[in-house]
């Protein structure tokens, strides 16, 4: 797959960021201006920049404790920044909830599964719809006519998102039962259902055997590609990072160290050197 996909030029922009040349010109989904918390006094991220454009799929990635969730935490507003700014389609999101935010167009998976086990796959991605549930409490519990309709398309619309990763015969099966790799593909379907523009996934690969891995590769590209959404990811299974990742930034010690293409990043000795260690990086350039 990765050897097929043609190779992307990353071009720098004003803001000092870097994006696929296709945007030049196009106003980005996300700008990330100078992004900071504090808790206590421990600075756990400082002076964080990133530029994310149209239909772009970019890695955060770096060394356990790095502070990439937190980034995470940042954007999605489960945190409030201790200073920065947070442009979402050209809109401070300064004062925006957690569900305000996602209403604007973010989307995301966590790190440890969030789904509600006991309800049904199909319901799980039907609560990934409410945003767009079309009838009020009084028709729901009247159940009138536009309360019918209204679950008729939500049903279909389940449905088609479930086909994306071949769910949809699971569609009444309790979610807790799901396989692990299954609830991590179904906790991805429930944040495409909030129709956003930017999909965070945190660590999307964790518990995949090599297999649903691949799988998940191509799949979050035919996401990128039929939903024309933007996609930044957080991962340690570097194959799935340099497989299809246009533009990667690395985070230490709440820092970003490099930023550039995945052949770039991959041989910088600053990042290097924040993976391995300073030993690691001899022994890196002995072998060679």
């Amino acid at each position: 797959m990765d050897e097929k996909r043609p190779k992307t030029k990353l071009v720098p922009v004003p803001s000092k960021s870097i994006i696929p040349e296709r945007n030049l010109g196009k106003p980005p989904i996300m700008e990330v201006l100078r992004l900071g918390i504090d808790f206590g006094g421990l600075t756990a991220v400082d002076d964080f920049n990133l530029t994310l454009s149209h239909t772009e799929i970019a890695g955060l990635i770096g060394p356990n404790g790095a502070g990439k969730t937190t980034i995470f935490n940042l954007l999605t507003k489960v945190y409030e920044p201790t200073r920065g700014t947070i442009l979402l389609h050209g809109k401070d999101t300064h004062g925006m909830n957690t569900a305000q935010v996602n209403r604007a167009g973010i989307a995301r998976t966590f790190q440890n599964i969030r789904l509600f086990s006991n309800l049904s796959v199909e319901d799980n991605v039907k609560l990934g719809l409410h945003n767009q549930i079309g009838y009020g409490m009084f028709s729901g519990i009247m159940r009138l006519p536009r309360y019918w309709k209204e679950e008729k398309h939500a049903h279909e619309k389940a449905m088609e998102l479930l086909s994306i990763f071949d769910m949809q015969d699971l569609r009444g099966h309790r979610a807790g039962a799901l396989p692990y790799g299954a609830q991590r593909r179904l906790e991805i379907v429930r944040a495409l259902a909030t129709n956003p523009s930017l999909l965070l996934l945190d660590e999307p690969a964790a518990g995949m055997n090599p297999s649903e891995t691949g799988e998940l590769m191509e799949n979050i590209v035919k996401i990128r590609d039929v939903f024309q959404i933007s996609v930044l990811l957080i991962e340690h299974d570097m194959k799935l990072v340099m497989g299809i990742c246009e533009g990667i930034c690395v985070l230490n010690f709440g820092k970003i160290i490099a930023k550039g293409t995945p052949g770039e990043v991959q041989n910088d000795p600053v990042v290097i050197e924040a993976y391995l260690g300073r030993r690691g990086e001899e022994d890196r350039r002995a072998e060679s």
